[in-house]
């Protein structure tokens, strides 16, 4: 029989078998011998760790936190969907609507509903949590009881400030030092308004500031206004959140000499401090990152003047201040350059597009070559030259074409380093400070490291390595004696059935309480959780593990993104991305397809012919804790594991 072109579009869009063609033959000898009622298998209920959180450098619980806003796991009292989803984002991440605005979102990149139709909208969901939470006026617990252990954060971004909210949660207060006059980092003073709302951050960094243990001194530079030694004596740890605030030049010969050439970094700080109103009117920016993005949009948005005469460097570096709104600006011309061609620019994707859709000119796969100086070495363009790549540098493309750029203002936004002044033995020699494992600084016992000062990346990797430094802190401060543990393969936040099953009245007793005199057959028994693994810690669940078929294709829920054309652009400053509706958000999370987790389907119940899996009594039941086999029942077919959609289900010996 011919395949219609449509059943051939449907074969490499959306798998609706558990095998692909050519899987007819057994893979191994243990499956030639180990079938049916022969087998002694029987299903065992696997946690593992979807592949969104393994994506995460927060390690956020996203499945989690998926399955509480589409009401399938429960919380208990009267607390809401929106306060149990707010509780769970927040054992890792202390930002969500922060980081559900401008996380680049690796998680969905990750995401197995790719395999099936489109990723689920996690940011979009996060954004809705934060903002509820934020309305809902919800703080953070402080409650834990004090250890009386103090520990000094000096940087007060996202990392430093994750730390101490993590170190509160273990009873440890902190005082965090930031040489600033408000905290927020590279959140506030490189990311623009209209992309995270300061409403929304302040919210959420006042969460934090207002626990209980955790202080703050604002301007005060350590290795300047405090001396290291003072803080290790007043004490007992010390964690560097430095961030990255130095930004990287050009690597063109003339680059130091180029006064209107100037860093991404203080071009944006300039902008968030309200100091510049204006710009010059032709801007060059050379990146391709989001930090790149964000010039060249800042730059469309605040325009020039008509007849502008200053020199744009003096207000990009902080020299000169902007008091007030002028009336007679312009359009400015921008341009950014990229090594990479566009789909491959380190930005978000969208944020590229978005770019394109504002005016900005974009120049791929070059790299700049020579800025052309007036002269009174001022520069007046930036020449840039086709490139390839060999490893990881550029090279000039043999025979490539060369591009002069007229350019009044050059903006470098290709890397960051860290501001080490006055503590310049904590460094190494890339301006960074080293790490252990465990965010330990070599040699510097009682000295911890986190964020962008170890290597610069994302917000969500700084918010990340903040936990596992808290972790380590505790360790430090409570248990020293102890030699550290390995950090598990799978380093995330993970849901624990034990927590979940104590939540509910629902903790198994004590083996001496439990047991019985005939310990042969132990599903019975109260004192363990019967036929259940938590491989979480080891384990991402791969598309290939999943029932595929039963998920049909859902469009997803997008958000829609105010973005303005070249001719709205100029003062546009209303936040870009527009939330979901609540009945948006649910919609949205019920897409996810609950990787390594059961989600109540009751495929395993309806499909199994012995009916020996069983649904779990409602007073006994509870996420992860669903259903249940009878052993006397089952032969070991194997049908419950190959229609479990999740992955949930694997046939072993049992427990």
């Amino acid at each position: 029989m011919a395949t219609s072109p449509d059943d051939k579009k449907l074969a490499q869009t959306h798998t609706f078998r558990r095998y692909d063609d050519g899987d007819d033959t057994w893979s191994s000898m243990g499956d030639h011998i180990f079938q049916e009622d022969t087998s002694y298998k029987c299903p065992t209920y696997i946690q593992k760790t979807p592949p969104c959180q393994g994506s995460c450098p927060s390690g956020e619980d996203i499945r989690g936190w998926l399955q509480i806003v589409r009401g399938i796991e429960k919380p208990t009292g009267d607390m809401t969907m929106q306060e149990y989803a707010f509780r769970r984002s927040t054992d890792a991440n202390p930002f969500p609507s922060m980081m559900g605005r401008v996380c680049p979102a690796p998680c969905e990149e990750g995401c197995n509903r790719n395999d099936v139709d489109e990723f689920v909208g996690i940011n979009s969901v996060e954004q809705y949590i934060g903002d509820q939470a934020t309305a809902a006026g919800l703080t953070f617990d402080d409650s834990a009881t004090p250890t009386g252990k103090k520990v000094a954060i000096i940087g007060g971004g996202v990392a430093g400030m994750a730390a101490a909210y993590q170190l509160r949660k273990m009873g440890h207060y902190s005082t965090i030092f930031d040489d600033h006059a408000q905290l927020g980092g590279m959140a506030r003073y490189g990311i623009p308004g209209y992309r995270v709302p300061r409403d929304s951050m302040d919210a959420e960094i006042a969460r934090i500031t207002n626990m209980d243990g955790v202080e703050v001194k604002l301007n005060t530079r350590v290795g300047k206004d405090v001396a290291v030694a003072d803080l290790e004596s007043e004490y007992d740890a010390i964690l560097w959140a430095l961030g990255c605030k130095n930004g990287r030049g050009l690597f063109v010969d003339n680059w130091d000499q180029v006064p209107n050439a100037v860093t991404a970094v203080k071009f944006l700080e300039a902008f968030n401090l309200g100091d510049m109103k204006y710009t010059a009117p032709k801007v060059v920016c050379v990146g391709g990152g989001d930090t790149s993005i964000d010039v060249v949009s800042v730059s469309r948005r605040i325009g020039s003047l008509a007849n502008y005469t200053e020199h744009a460097e003096d207000v990009a570096t902080g020299k000169v201040k902007h008091d007030a709104e002028p009336a007679n600006k312009v359009p400015a011309e921008v341009t950014l350059t990229s090594l990479f061609p566009l789909d491959q620019m380190t930005a978000a994707e969208h944020e590229v597009q978005d770019a394109l859709i504002e005016g900005v000119t974009i120049l791929t796969e070059v790299m700049p070559s020579e800025i052309v100086v007036d002269e009174n070495g001022r520069a007046i363009g930036l020449k840039v030259v086709e490139a390839v790549m060999e490893g990881n540098m550029p090279k000039p493309k043999e025979g490539g074409k060369e591009t002069l750029i007229e350019a009044d203002l050059i903006v470098s936004a290709i890397g960051q380093f860290g501001d080490l002044e006055g503590v310049e033995e904590y460094g190494n020699d890339r301006n960074a400070i080293d790490a252990d494992n465990f965010y330990q600084v070599p040699g510097k016992e009682g000295h911890f490291v986190a964020g962008d000062i170890v290597r610069p990346h994302l917000l969500t990797t700084a918010i990340g390595q903040a936990s596992i430094a808290a972790e380590t802190i505790d360790h430090y401060l409570v248990h020293n004696e102890e030699k550290l543990s390995k950090r598990p393969k799978v380093d995330k936040h993970h849901f624990d059935l034990l927590d979940k099953l104590k939540e509910f009245n629902l903790s198994p007793v004590s083996y001496e309480e439990g047991k019985e005199e005939d310990l042969r057959g132990t599903d019975k028994d109260d004192f363990a959780v019967h036929n259940f693994d938590d491989r979480s810690e080891h384990e991402i669940v791969a598309s290939s593990e999943l029932f595929l078929g039963h998920f049909e294709n859902v469009e997803r829920n997008k958000r829609t993104e105010d973005v303005p054309n070249e001719n709205q652009v100029l003062g546009h400053f209303v936040e870009r991305m527009n939330a979901l509706e609540e009945q948006q958000v649910v919609d949205e999370a019920e897409r996810c397809m609950s990787c390594g987790m059961c989600f109540e389907c009751d495929n395993c119940v309806i499909y199994c012919p012995q009916d020996a899996v069983f649904r779990v009594k409602k007073d006994q039941s509870t996420t992860g804790r669903y259903v249940d086999t009878d052993y006397n029942k089952c032969i070991g077919c194997h049908i419950c594991s190959d229609v479990c959609p999740t992955g949930y289900i694997e046939m072993g010996l049992g427990g």
